[in-house]
């Protein structure tokens, strides 16, 4: 099955691609005459192609730093800078978002061949375009619907109250009647499916004398050709920053008419489908993960209790776990085990305290850790789950049941795991789905296949 890619650019042709390219050679960026960029032979609408083979160490391309569109490149920088402390967001994206208003409504924009490959942002399809019954419906239990709903509060809020307000102060420069929210909120797409961040140890090379203030993520950048290439978790090349220009690295051999691609870092199919708009087919990305809350394995431990003083004890427990995580928090499992170890760690022991042991823990404000790392990652991966005390795997057990029935809002049980897989495996079926609801299978069979195996392996 061919996995699908991060976005799907939306241009009418090859036209749209060749200006593109003109553009590239205009403004210094180098290709290789080893990969093209095509439609033809990708994963999705663009991709890159190895027109011979090519080796690991070598040079796919190189892209000047005044090619790359920010905050500072833009026309607009000066006018963004001098403003910036009014601009200041919890997602820090504003300038950017600014600047991108600007350049894609400008005829005149350096970076028109560029932005031209997008007619319509809304073609990327992330969750945040669908309707909200069709993510409630699809996606119910992958924590995408409560991400979407999140961002589209803040990407609310955020224009309301300092985008808006900016433009009103520069009517020459933004029209609310053109830079409307609902451009916003496709850029904002557009910044999640496209952008690059610079890594965090180049930022701290450039700025040593901010080593005690606290470190905060670099803003990102839109960086043209870099961001044609698709994703899958077992990807071929790097992407590489210096001072003076981004160079994408092979760092494994790619045959002749192989596709070149990138990563975007280890993220699960729910995360690839909420930030990207695709995921990657079952079980192809080996970084995919599915989460318990922590609520989830309380409500386990709750299970069978009885007598009022041990309801008591279980909500001292609770509260004490509630301050050492949070109450909306989550243990994250990967293919191989938590990877979130000594927080279930901790909860787990909280959770079976005596009640002498919960009042030596409150008054000694916690305890000191007596067992390493290494044991407590070996303990709660799948190889160390079956060893396990009993009553810390019926927990897990439990907690995992309860995790798989929030996917049919508590009406189907754990084997429900069986229908997604019938499915997946029904070819005539799965080809009739939508691509919306493809995709929502690959995230949410990935996440109960994980969480499936959790429960075999903490069997009674």
């Amino acid at each position: 099955m061919a996995t699908e890619a991060k976005r799907q650019k939306m241009a009418d042709g090859s036209e749209a691609l060749q200006d593109f390219l003109q553009w590239c050679h205009r403004v210094g960026l180098v290709l290789s005459k080893k990969v093209h960029v095509s439609k033809e032979g990708t994963v999705a609408d663009y991709g890159m192609l190895a027109k011979e083979t090519i080796e690991e160490g070598e040079v796919l391309f190189t892209i000047p730093r005044s090619a790359l569109l920010h905050q500072a490149t833009t026309k607009v920088s000066a006018l963004l800078e001098k403003e910036k402390s009014s601009l200041q967001s919890s997602s820090g994206w504003v300038p950017l978002l600014l600047a991108l208003l600007y350049e894609y409504t400008s005829s005149q924009s350096r970076w028109k061949p560029y932005l031209s490959l997008w007619s319509d942002f809304r073609a990327l399809d992330h969750p945040m375009f669908w309707s909200k019954e069709e993510r409630d419906s699809l996606l119910r239990g992958t924590g995408v619907p409560e991400a979407v709903d999140t961002d589209l509060c803040n990407i609310q809020r955020e224009y309301d109250e300092v985008v808006l307000p900016f433009m009103r102060r520069h009517p020459d420069v933004w029209n609310p009647n053109t830079h409307t929210l609902e451009l916003y909120t496709q850029l904002v797409a557009f910044v999640m499916a496209y952008s690059f961040q610079e890594p965090q140890e180049e930022q701290d090379e450039e700025n040593d004398e901010e080593d005690e203030e606290e470190e905060l993520p670099s803003p990102p950048m839109m960086v043209p050709m870099a961001d044609m290439l698709n994703h899958v978790s077992n990807h071929n090349v790097n992407l590489e920053f210096t001072a003076e220009s981004l160079k994408m690295v092979c760092i494994r051999r790619v045959h002749q008419g192989q596709e070149v691609f990138n990563t975007y870092g280890q993220m699960a199919n729910w995360q690839l489908l909420h930030m990207y708009g695709f995921a990657e087919p079952y079980p192809s990305n080996s970084n995919d993960t599915a989460d318990i809350p922590v609520v989830n394995l309380y409500q386990a431990a709750v299970q069978g209790v009885e007598s009022d003083s041990d309801r008591q004890l279980m909500e001292e427990r609770w509260e004490v776990l509630c301050q050492v995580m949070q109450e909306k928090g989550a243990f994250v499992f990967g293919k191989q085990g938590c990877l979130t170890d000594s927080d279930l760690h901790t909860a787990l022991k909280i959770l079976c305290m005596t009640k002498e042991g919960l009042s030596e823990f409150k008054d000694n404000e916690g305890w000191e850790e007596d067992e390493d790392d290494e044991k407590i990652s070996q303990a709660l991966s799948n190889e160390g789950f079956p060893e396990l005390n009993a009553r810390w795997k019926q927990l897990l057990h439990e907690a995992a049941r309860l995790t798989l029935r929030s996917y049919s809002g508590g009406e189907v049980e754990a084997n429900d795991v069986d229908g997604d897989q019938a499915l997946r495996e029904d070819k005539a079926a799965f080809t009739g789905l939508s691509s919306r609801q493809q995709r929502a299978l690959h995230v949410r069979f990935g996440q109960k296949s994980i969480l499936n195996r959790l429960m075999e392996l903490t069997k009674s």
